[in-house]
């Protein structure tokens, strides 16, 4: 953890994961202050960044975790994304053990997001280059698939400005953006990198605003005319 007035050294180093810490989310409700990491060694830990150990550690992944996100809507809940192919909703109120498992693609899913508008819809990328969106009521099958993406999916985020909006990532080099009420293809694909995006995140204040990060060592930020239009 790092004071960013005063970034000469990290104010806090918590070490208890055995290999790469490939996600970490701090929480956002009011109640706590606590935050998740996720790792390739098949774990979550839960932080709150007064303690010198983790509180606990999420093991029912067979692989790497790729991704663990607080719900935005639940307090306490949080979904995770895996190289062993499934999403999983948690509650850190019950023991440790995953309250829901889907096998949510036919590869790695290596990224999550929980929308913003609707506390049952998660969002999936994966590996298989598609974006799945999952009604936690009922996930027989997704409530919708898009695909556009030439690679694996490295991220994908909910706009926190309007219901219907995506955008992801991904290792073709690309940024895209999605209405989940148009139908499965892109409103836009931006490609500004010359490597791997991993990195995308909406604005929270400024509405059709991204950031995203690539292998080529840029960031981006960027306002899309396909956010700006809706």
């Amino acid at each position: 953890m790092w004071d960013i007035k005063n970034p000469k050294g990290p104010i806090k180093v918590l070490k208890e994961h055995t290999a790469e810490v490939y996600g970490v989310d701090w929480s956002c409700s009011r109640q706590t202050d606590q935050f998740l990491s996720a790792s390739w060694d098949h774990s979550i830990k839960l932080w709150d960044p007064n303690q010198a150990q983790s509180l606990a550690t999420f093991t029912d992944h067979q692989y790497v975790v790729y991704s663990a996100v607080w719900s935005p809507h639940v307090p306490r809940t949080f979904a995770s994304a895996s190289g062993d192919n499934t999403l999983r909703i948690w509650d850190v109120s019950a023991p440790p053990h995953a309250q829901q498992t889907i096998r949510a693609h036919d590869g790695e899913v290596l990224t999550c997001d929980w929308a913003k508008y609707d506390a049952n819809l998660v969002v999936t990328g994966s590996v298989d280059t598609r974006i799945r969106g999952w009604d936690l009521r009922n996930t027989a099958s997704p409530v919708f698939n898009l695909e556009g993406h030439q690679y694996a999916v490295r991220r994908v985020k909910c706009s926190p400005h309007n219901s219907s909006l995506l955008a992801s990532c991904s290792y073709d080099f690309t940024v895209r953006t999605w209405n989940i009420s148009n139908g499965p293809r892109p409103l836009e694909s931006v490609e500004h990198h010359t490597e791997f995006v991993v990195g995308l995140d909406f604005n929270l204040h400024l509405p059709g605003q991204l950031a995203d990060c690539s292998w080529d060592e840029n960031v981006k930020i960027h306002s899309p005319p396909s956010l700006l239009q809706r």
